[in-house]
């Protein structure tokens, strides 16, 4: 490999070698095929709250790594606690990829939305929800309600 380019987060090119890049340093990587960021239920709601759900055969890959690398995850089904700290890092990590405007950015402004509401309440808590594979078993309340929203994907009980 030659000197490191610097990373062009204004393309889809660019993003895609960026998420090469990070996925590279993650021993074990798997790309999940679904993965979310959900908020705890309000006290009026028993279910869990995802403001943004990438479903199977999304193509939003960056933002899976970046989410990841923050948690130290290898992409395998799991539902991980989130910090407030932790998803600001990730937000934070995945902020450049704005300058590409030829993509939507809906992790982004989800992730945002989900900091927002959990600052205004405190007492709700946020995880990170990969699914590898949809044979695998839920991992949690948040893994069922977060796959009960995949079309023509129920979950697996």
């Amino acid at each position: 490999m030659g000197g490191m380019e610097p990373a062009d987060w204004s393309t889809r090119a660019g993003l895609a070698a960026i998420k090469a890049t990070l996925a590279a340093r993650i021993e074990g990587w798997r790309e999940p095929v679904a993965y979310a960021v959900g908020l705890s239920p309000a006290s009026s709601s028993p279910e869990w709250e995802f403001a943004h759900v990438n479903g199977p055969g999304g193509a939003h890959g960056l933002p899976a790594v970046v989410l990841a690398t923050v948690l130290g995850h290898d992409g395998s089904s799991a539902t991980l606690d989130l910090s407030v700290a932790e998803l600001t890092a990730a937000v934070n990590s995945l902020a450049p990829a704005q300058a590409c405007t030829e993509t939507e950015h809906p992790n982004l402004a989800a992730w945002r939305a989900t900091l927002a509401d959990c600052e205004g309440n405190p007492a709700r808590r946020m995880v990170a929800v990969f699914v590898a594979d949809l044979d695998d078993p839920v991992t949690s309340e948040a893994d069922g309600s977060m796959r009960a929203t995949f079309h023509g994907h129920p979950p697996v009980r």
